[in-house]
């Protein structure tokens, strides 16, 4: 499975990483042998980096590992949306193929099958349409699968990537800003809270002309707490829902 990415090359000069990310030494933020540790100071993009190395590694060193093989996936979304746009489709293929081989390890588990699609979904929202047909059906099945496995995973994650899923695919391949709401509420029953849950669901209202509900719903992502778990996560889309609130006034 996996294309072989050394640490080196994540860091090199053409993977800039964006304005604003952390690129403090891995040392002032975690230890440099602990992934989790080195996951959780994931805003710090040598950190992310690192943890994605270890599990590599790991996985090399033991193909079976489902754990290795998901949270390098997990951690390949992110370095996906945090690297130079020269590096980013490497990223996001890199998770693909880690979710996989974690698929196959543990077929009964969700988390393999919930952070390919993820991959799969972002690269298919930055390289255009034709990832977008490629990736289409994959995405869907493999969100089908992680909701008939456990539809509570991660506060119901698989209803807000459908729901996603749903607002981005043209009618003509499947999708349905109806169905998009539906999903994104089914999602929040889980969390409340959810500033993506929220986001998302701001987005497909905005494209179906309900503005005065997209603006209560962005409002929402502003107020609601941060997650323990998703700090960087919450803190990016309050940043994109305080955007998206100064262009609708």
């Amino acid at each position: 499975m996996l294309v072989i990415f050394f640490l080196g090359a994540l860091l090199s000069p053409s993977l800039v990483p964006p304005p604003g990310a952390r690129v403090d030494a891995v040392q002032d933020a975690a230890p440099a042998d602990d992934p989790d540790r080195l996951y959780a100071d994931r805003e710090n993009v040598a950190s992310a980096a690192r943890a994605a190395a270890i599990w590599e590694e790991r996985l090399a060193a033991d193909p079976a590992s489902f754990e290795s093989a998901w949270k390098l996936s997990r951690i390949c979304y992110w370095l996906g949306g945090h690297v130079g746009p020269d590096a980013r489709r490497h990223q996001y293929e890199r998770g693909i193929d880690a979710g996989k081989q974690a698929t196959m390890i543990e077929p009964n588990r969700p988390e393999g099958s919930f952070w390919m699609a993820a991959s799969m979904g972002a690269l298919a929202e930055s390289f255009g349409l034709r990832a977008g047909l490629r990736y289409r059906g994959a995405i869907k099945d493999a969100l089908e699968m992680v909701l008939n496995i456990d539809p509570s995973f991660q506060e119901g994650s698989a209803d807000r990537a459908l729901g996603r899923w749903y607002h981005k695919v043209p009618g003509l391949f499947g999708g349905s800003n109806s169905k998009s709401v539906e999903h994104l509420r089914r999602a929040l029953t889980y969390n409340p809270d959810s500033t993506i849950s929220h986001f998302f669901l701001a987005e497909t209202l905005l494209d179906m002309n309900r503005r005065a509900e997209a603006r209560e719903a962005f409002q929402k992502v502003l107020d609601a707490p941060l997650h323990p778990e998703w700090v960087p996560e919450d803190r990016e889309f309050k940043q994109r829902a305080q955007a998206a609130l100064a262009r609708l006034q």
